[in-house]
């Protein structure tokens, strides 16, 4: 089977991976700001069903040959350092 790239595909999917990664921090942000706890349970429950859905966009995403598999790791990671800083300064 011959593999067809499609740039302007490529491109579209790594933008609305990452617009969708940013929606998920943006979330997590309102969430943290609204909340006294963020050891909440819906705090936990929102953000581990939005990180799942966002991983399984980018397997999808990989498996299709619209991004490379580490683009995807990258956007994941990123992600997380930024929950991970955006949790920290909430703690403060």
């Amino acid at each position: 089977m011959t593999e067809i790239k499609v740039p302007d595909l490529e491109q579209k999917a790594l933008a609305l991976l990452r617009a969708d990664a940013e929606k998920i921090y943006k979330l997590i942000d309102v969430q943290m700001e609204n909340l006294t706890m963020p050891q909440c349970p819906l705090y936990e429950e929102v953000l581990d069903t939005q990180m799942f859905g966002l991983s399984r966009e980018v397997e999808f995403a990989v498996r299709l040959g619209l991004i490379e598999e580490e683009i995807g790791r990258e956007i994941m990671g990123s992600l997380e350092r930024k929950l991970a800083d955006l949790h920290e300064h909430r703690q403060k």
